[in-house]
């Protein structure tokens, strides 16, 4: 077993944190809902580079599961979390319960957090209320960590987004810090949900980075067309008849809606979602136009 400490209280948290503050040094913190990869992995040595101390949140936020969505089922092991934690350098590991993190029970609706509007299209259709539970735990996990580095992975890029509004929104003594997707050899971006995958499923999952790729070399083509990138992004994926398509766009960036008139060399965003059997997989990549 690991000597990882492992506190569930916002005081005993501060109680490791407040020192490394008071001695002039800096805060990393990677906020999860454990079933820790190595795409997580990738966000604490990204912490752990850049932080005198690097604090690592589990919790399995009930407020982001909309009912039939899979918060019984999702996978919980916080031994083997804290131990991936200290093998890459973590000083400790935050895993409060939901009586502490929502005392008195889960908020009323109106008074969760805004999520924004850039939480409006994309998930924010599909999972109506997912972004707002995103909100409310950040913001509240957050005020536990107090000043900080806080650690994202890209592949959830509409909530680094919805992250980066709240933040600022708030002015929140937060520095955000997106890190590039960990992908498996075959291009499978690194999620928590891929242990839902069968076999098959998972042989044929890697089509979402393939169409993510040909979308984009297609945006670099001078006089592209969003309409035709997206209808071929969502002909390759509808082409492998164990996924379900969501949705798959080319939007701008900052507010994830359709771009207006990008001229050459501005930056846009490919995103897809799609579902195979069990498992709700979503993909992204950045994209220059051409």
């Amino acid at each position: 077993m690991t000597s990882l400490p492992v506190v569930a209280t916002p005081a005993d948290l501060a109680a490791h944190l407040d020192p490394v503050r008071d001695a002039g040094g800096t805060v990393g913190f990677v906020p999860t809902m454990g079933a820790l990869h190595d795409g997580h992995a990738s966000l604490v040595d990204a912490s752990v580079a850049g932080s005198d101390a690097t604090v690592v949140s589990v919790f399995v936020n009930p407020l982001q599961f909309a009912a039939g969505e899979d918060l019984d089922a999702y996978p919980r092991d916080l031994d083997a979390d804290t131990v991936r934690c200290a093998a890459h350098g973590a000083t400790v590991v935050f895993a409060p319960t939901v009586d502490v993190m929502y005392p008195g029970g889960s908020p009323p609706s109106d008074e969760v957090v805004d999520p924004g509007p850039v939480a409006l299209p994309l998930e924010g259709r599909e999972r109506p209320t997912h972004f707002a539970g995103v909100a409310e735990v950040v913001a509240r996990l957050f005020a536990a960590v107090g000043p900080c580095r806080a650690f994202f992975g890209e592949k959830d890029f509409q909530q680094l987004q919805v992250v980066r509004h709240l933040v600022a929104a708030r002015d929140l003594p937060v520095d955000v810090v997106g890190c590039p997707t960990v992908r498996e050899v075959d291009g499978l971006a690194r999620s928590s949900r891929n242990v839902y995958l069968t076999a098959a499923e998972r042989a044929a999952a890697p089509v979402l980075h393939r169409a993510l790729l040909a979308g984009a070399a297609a945006v670099a083509e001078p006089g592209w067309d969003r309409t035709a990138v997206e209808g071929a992004m969502a002909a390759t994926i509808a082409a492998e008849p164990t996924g379900a398509l969501d949705y798959a766009v080319v939007v701008d960036p900052v507010t994830l809606r359709p771009p207006g008139s990008p001229v050459p060399g501005d930056e846009l965003r490919l995103l897809v979602a799609c579902r195979f059997g069990r498992a709700r997989l979503i993909d992204n990549v950045g994209a220059i136009a051409g």
